[in-house]
């Protein structure tokens, strides 16, 4: 490999280091191999061990991204109606001092009224939320409650384990039993696939949790295809097995774990014969399942975050987090579960994003999943004021909130001013009074962690700026300035920001060596307990919990919108991501939408029977909150009674100009505050 150019510095031609900036757990280290000061390629660092030279073909194809015909180059200014996509070309002085000055009108009746909307674009933390923090607290504006993604299952972790923890995902290899819950890891956990494949070389068994026959369960010894939003009834079932057959590690229970005799009590509610009313899977097979992770040692959850987009998903995530303390499967560094350990990286948030520039000031907070219902609502006591401004970056709500006929409506209120940062004219680009261009990954300095793995990355910049585009981190400084804001936390440069990101937790030394730099993680953190809970202890019965009024224990709690209980809408709908997509990311390059085709919705031949479908027909998916056309493919991959919207398209690549979540709600979970994007009920027919 070439000589890294000196900090700060890009190179003419070589290699450089850097990290994959997307919402996947598996942060992969990158290699970008630079030529005249153009970035030819982008590939696995075959020196990073969770990496080790493999790459997603999204992320394969980032040049193909960073250099698209269609990137927004230039500040552009709508110049056609809000929706319309018509901008013009401005300098980046007529942009900025436009909207410092609307922000500033705005603000001096009620900053409030200005709302930032952003997740995970970027996982960055110097492109994410710093500089962009920093101005938005010093403003005062609304405060926004980022939980589309993961926020129940966090709650459900915090209440059970004590927070973002869990097993290192290399020990998995030497798992004998491995249960994937939730996850479609070949698309989107890549390199835990690899050590699940390595396990089952050395004779694990690997068993798939799912709605949906994914690529996944095609390539596990089993497949337990439950219905939507019930695995926390299979889990309770796996638990009253687990009692009834003695299959339980009774001096971890004794010694590690809180509220075993209550959550004993509750669990030998759910035999297998009513889990399997509940969950539609044989009771054969919740036995057959119990006695696997009861006998097979040591044993393993690989848990993601679909199966917490529902009503109970919170509950769903402390029953199944529970599991290895029965069995004391967290003695083995093979045994546990994992859904995130994004809570073991030390990360310096209030030095990154100063919530004291707030000065004593406490400002609402904004549910983002509630945008479209938010963007609607006029002043009130409760509310507080309408909402005048939006600022967007690293996300796109017209496509990826939920209900967005709302949405669509509230974006396009001529009274709301809008700034999008972007890299292209998505659909809330669309919607913008101006579009702001924003760097690549290839293109400026950033720090990650990770939730799949216990790595710190950097990301070095490989080529400059394409034409006019800035990073967030100058836009936001650019705007300070222009605002008047003289705080020097403003001026703070971007290598100096992936500095103040972990402080002296981590050696940056060697992130700029070698681009990564491990944790110090025990391999069986939990073996002799140590949970980062109040009690120190796996906690089966949460005390803070109780002290809500909440009940302390995890429970079964049934969908908003169960199949069966509407004539109208018969049939449930599950939105995973399309397998060459991520969220609304990528949908633009050519090359993964080719292979991708279009809309699809998959659904079971006697469904599609029922109703005179066949597969590549047209169909209208419908409820309540709205319609959508897509394409219809009759496949085995659906189970009877579910339908599955592979999702999530550009609306404007749809069939007359919606997606998927045009059908989702703005409910929200039971802890967290999260979506329920799988908590849905639709009809279908031909059109």
């Amino acid at each position: 490999m070439s000589a890294f150019p000196a900090i700060g510095a890009l190179p003419a031609s070589g290699e450089v280091r850097g990290a994959c900036p997307h919402d996947c757990p598996d942060t992969c280290s990158l290699i970008t191999t630079v030529e005249n000061g153009v970035a030819m390629k982008v590939r696995g660092n075959p020196g990073h061990p969770q990496t080790q030279g493999v790459l997603c073909a999204k992320v394969s194809r980032y040049t193909e991204r960073t250099y698209h015909p269609e990137r927004v180059l230039h500040p552009l200014k709508r110049s056609g109606p809000k929706g319309s996509g018509r901008f013009e070309k401005v300098s980046w002085d007529e942009a900025l001092g436009d909207i410092a000055q609307r922000l500033q009108a705005i603000a001096a009746v009620n900053p409030e009224a200005v709302v930032p909307y952003s997740y995970a674009g970027t996982m960055g933390l110097v492109q994410g939320e710093s500089m962009a923090a920093r101005f938005f607290h010093k403003l005062g504006a609304s405060l926004l409650d980022r939980t589309i993604c993961s926020s129940a299952g966090t709650e459900g972790l915090i209440h059970t384990l004590g927070g973002k923890v869990g097993m290192r995902v290399e020990f998995f290899a030497e798992s004998k039993l491995i249960l994937i819950w939730g996850s479609n890891s070949i698309t989107s956990n890549l390199h835990f696939w690899r050590l699940a494949q390595e396990a089952k070389r050395r004779g694990a068994r690997l068993v798939c949790i799912d709605p949906r026959r994914t690529e996944t369960a095609d390539k596990c010894d089993e497949h337990v295809q439950l219905k939507p939003g019930t695995d926390a009834a299979l889990a309770l079932a796996l638990m009253h097995e687990l009692i009834v057959n003695d299959w339980l590690d009774h001096d971890y229970l004794t010694r590690y774990t809180v509220g075993w005799g209550a959550l004993r009590e509750r669990a030998l509610r759910w035999s297998p014969e009513r889990a399997s009313e509940v969950c539609g899977v044989t009771a054969r097979q919740i036995r057959q399942l119990a006695r696997d992770w009861g006998t097979i040692s040591p044993a393993a959850i690989r848990l993601n975050y679909g199966m917490q987009r529902v009503r109970g998903g919170a509950n769903a995530v402390r029953a199944i987090a529970g599991l290895p303390a029965l069995t004391g499967a967290w003695r083995h560094r093979a045994g546990g579960v994992l859904l995130s350990n994004s809570g073991r990286f030390p990360v310096d948030r209030a030095a990154l994003q100063r919530p004291d520039l707030l000065a004593g000031r406490k400002p609402r907070t904004i549910n983002m999943i509630t945008i479209g219902d938010d963007l609607l609502r006029k002043e009130s006591p409760e509310f507080g004021p309408a909402i005048e401004a939006l600022v967007v970056y690293n996300s796109n709500p017209v496509a990826v909130a939920p209900e967005s006929a709302k949405v669509v409506a509230g974006f396009a209120r001529d009274d709301l001013f809008t700034v999008v940062l972007e890299h292209f004219q998505t659909d809330t680009a669309d919607h913008a009074d101006y579009v702001l261009p924003a760097t690549t990954q290839l293109e400026h300095w950033d720090v990650h962690g990770s939730y799949g793995h216990t790595d710190v990355l950097l990301n070095r910049p490989a080529i400059a700026p394409q034409a006019e585009a800035w990073p967030n981190t100058r836009i936001f400084r650019e705007l300070a300035l222009r605002m008047g804001y003289t705080e020097p936390c403003f001026s703070q440069d971007d290598l100096s920001l992936c500095r103040t990101a972990y402080g002296d937790r981590i050696d940056f030394d060697r992130l700029l060596q070698h681009g990564y730099a491990s944790l110090e993680v025990p391999e069986a953190p939990f073996a002799n307990g140590g949970f980062p809970t109040p009690s120190g202890k796996c906690e089966f019965f949460s005390e803070r919990l109780a002290r809500q009024g909440l009940d302390g224990l995890p429970d079964h709690l049934a969908n908003y919108e169960t199949a069966g209980t509407s004539h109208r809408y018969p049939l449930a709908m599950i939105s995973p991501p399309a397998r060459n997509f991520l969220n609304s990311t990528f949908v633009n390059l050519r090359s993964l939408r080719d292979i991708e085709g279009e809309p699809m919705l998959e659904i079971h031949e006697l469904d599609a029977a029922a109703r005179g479908i066949a597969s590549g027909a047209i169909v209208r998916v419908f409820n309540g909150r709205g319609e959508y056309l897509c394409k219809a493919l009759v496949s085995p991959r659906a189970r009877q009674g579910v339908v599955n919207g592979l999702g999530v398209w550009w609306r404007k690549l749809g069939l007359q100009g919606a997606n998927v979540n045009q059908l989702t709600s703005q409910r929200l979970t039971d802890l967290g505050r999260g979506p329920v994007f799988y908590d849905c009920l639709v009809e279908v027919e031909a059109v």
